[in-house]
């Protein structure tokens, strides 16, 4: 064994796919175990049903096991295998063993270079016409039944082998007759004439045949060549009604692309009307809540202006009528109120006659008595003062209601009414 034929053998191992990891220091030594692993794992990749015994655990058995892979190599394989030195299990048999792996790699190589082929093939030719194959087609379905049919004839033959062994045995061990031996001849000569004759007339067939199928294929060009005639005879000639259904389908374009632009513009202002009538809404919520809190604040000053006149009237009230000269009615008047907002103001209008002296009484009392009666006019002033504030009041209710139900420009609320002394 060299070193040579170790290492060829290890790299074919590990290309087909052998799924343990072998080294060259493996087969230094006697190793019978890795050898009947390694040829197991070459038959079944060779024939994967075999049925091979795969005790070794005995002399006899390793004999058996040994006998049973060269004979089965012998027979499938064609190959020659030396028993001694595969039972040695040392460098020889790694040199018998790569006779297998040899056959397996080139087998191999052989598939990958077909598979290569066909992949370029087909790159080359994508487009594959059955119909110019279907002679070939009609032949190997034709060779696979004769070879069906050849191998079950063999297969008789060879289960009568044992009886034609015999007799071929007696038939060679018997002395020639010439008489015989001519008669045969001439009989097979006569047969092979025959033989002859037959393939000489299926020959003239297959001329006549030959002439038969290139007249027919002469004349399947000519109706090709005259059905392409017609064809480019109808692609050329336009159709009755193609000018106006070109004219309607350009007028149907038209008509799709108004409608998808009217479309899209009914589609935004759908969106700009929902959108207005969201802030309508908005508006209409914010001038509600305004005109809820001016209610609140015109009730709450109706409060006031309601207090602020009982006091005034109660101030009114508390008069004095003692009856002494000007100074004692100014120093014994009280301090001028400060008035307050709509409400009336004590003494307005009042007009006191007399003149700086203290000693005229009776001027005194008519000054006094017009006092009361302008007090009392007063009073009526100021009544009708109020009702014509609180018409006021109602007119500019009315104003800012009406003008609460219209929506407010960019959302900016009405300003309150300002309320002044003058409003009197």
């Amino acid at each position: 064994m060299s070193f040579r034929d170790l290492k060829n053998f290890t790299e074919m191992m590990r290309a087909l796919g052998y799924p343990r990891l072998i080294s060259m220091e493996n087969f230094v030594t006697p190793n019978f175990t890795l050898v009947a692993e390694i040829l197991i794992w070459l038959v079944r990749r060779y024939e994967p049903r075999v049925d091979i015994p795969t005790d070794v655990d005995t002399e006899s058995d390793r004999i058996f096991f040994i006998k049973a892979v060269v004979q089965f190599m012998a027979t499938k394989a064609h190959i020659k295998l030396n028993t001694k030195h595969l039972y040695q299990a040392d460098g020889y048999a790694v040199k018998e063993m790569l006779k297998i792996t040899s056959v397996l790699y080139n087998a191999m190589k052989t598939k990958q270079m077909a598979l290569e082929d066909a992949v370029e093939e087909d790159g080359n030719k994508f487009k594959f016409d059955l119909g110019s194959r279907i002679s070939e087609l009609k032949a190997a379905r034709q060779l696979a039944s004769e070879i069906t049919s050849r191998g079950a004839s063999l297969y008789d033959l060879l289960g009568k082998e044992a009886e034609l062994r015999e007799m071929r045995t007696a038939a060679i061990g018997r002395p020639l007759e010439i008489n015989e031996t001519e008669k045969a001849l001439r009989a097979a000569i006569k047969e092979t004439l025959e033989i002859v004759e037959k393939i000489k007339e299926m020959l003239s067939n297959v001329v006549s045949d030959e002439t038969s199928l290139d007249a027919k294929i002469e004349k399947k060009k000519q109706d090709l060549e005259r059905h392409q005639k017609r064809l480019q005879t109808l692609q050329s000639v336009r159709p009755a009604f193609m000018d106006e259904y070109e004219k309607i389908e350009e007028e149907l374009q038209k008509q799709y692309e108004v409608f998808v632009e009217k479309f899209r513009n009914l589609t935004y202002l759908e969106s700009q009307l929902d959108e207005y009538h969201r802030l309508e809404q908005d508006r209409f919520e914010e001038a509600e809540n305004c005109l809820r809190i001016m209610q609140h604040k015109l009730r709450e000053e109706e409060r006031d202006l309601m207090k602020g006149s009982l006091k005034d009237s109660d101030s009114d009230l508390d008069v004095p009528e003692d009856e002494g000269s000007d100074s004692d009615l100014e120093e014994s008047r009280p301090s001028k109120p400060q008035p307050s907002r709509n409400a009336p103001m004590a003494g307005r209008g009042a007009r006191f006659i007399g003149n700086m002296q203290g000693d005229d009484s009776d001027e005194s009392d008519d000054s006094e008595v017009d006092a009361d009666e302008d007090g009392e006019e007063d009073e009526d002033e100021d009544e009708e003062g109020e009702e014509e504030e609180r018409r006021e009041e109602d007119d500019t209710l009315q104003v800012l209601l009406s003008r609460s139900n219209r929506p407010p420009r960019g959302g900016v609320r009405p300003a309150l009414p300002e309320e002044s002394d003058d409003d009197f």
